[in-house]
């Protein structure tokens, strides 16, 4: 069949509107992977955004710990002094007592001791929610307290974790550990061992 001269002017045309469509559906995909880019520069921004955001408000959440650990140390001293000065017969009571030695550190909520005939020394942690690692940190100071304070190695030595919040099952361990327990009542922390209990010698 012989093409003829019409044939192939509309075979061109044909082609002319083709090669428009492909060039718009082109332009469309160019738009269109454009607005994709934008949108994940747009994302890239936000989630920049939100990790200064989550690592502000984690920053604010770890300051606020800290001021209730100091609130609640706060609250617990002026009973806990009662306690140490009149219960157990102690003259001098410190509270926050921080000491370095050879690169080592210690830090003790309240530091109370006696010299003369009783010579004994307490060491109070003091726990807003008392845990299960609460008690081997209390023990570790006392473990490490003779190295720091050689003025005290004389000395009897004792333990008491003093708690807002404490688990009936966590008290029985911290007792067992012979460990003296104190607990916040109308917010005032009172002693909460049983009539029988032996205190162990640290």
């Amino acid at each position: 069949m012989a093409t003829t001269s019409e044939d192939v002017w509309r075979l061109l045309a044909e082609l002319a509107t083709a090669q428009k469509e492909t060039d718009k559906q082109l332009k469309e995909t160019d738009l269109l992977l454009k607005e994709v880019s934008q949108q994940q520069k747009e994302n890239a921004q936000q989630q920049k955004k939100t990790d200064k955001q989550l690592k502000e408000l984690g920053q604010q959440i770890g300051g606020l710990g800290a001021k209730f650990g100091s609130f609640t140390e706060g609250l617990a001293l002026p009973s806990m002094e009662t306690i140490l000065r009149q219960r157990f017969g102690m003259e001098v009571i410190s509270p926050s007592v921080r000491v370095s030695k050879e690169g080592q550190h210690l830090e003790i909520d309240v530091l109370a001791y006696t010299n003369g005939e009783l010579n004994t020394a307490y060491i109070v942690e003091v726990k807003s929610h008392a845990r299960e690692e609460s008690i081997s940190q209390l023990k570790s100071i006392l473990q490490r307290f003779r190295r720091f304070f050689p003025e005290h190695k004389d000395k009897k030595l004792y333990g008491i974790l003093a708690a807002v919040h404490l688990s009936s099952e966590l008290r029985e361990k911290i007792l067992q550990e012979g460990l003296y327990v104190a607990r916040i009542h109308d917010q005032v922390f009172e002693l909460d061992i049983p009539d029988n209990f032996q205190p162990r010698l640290y």
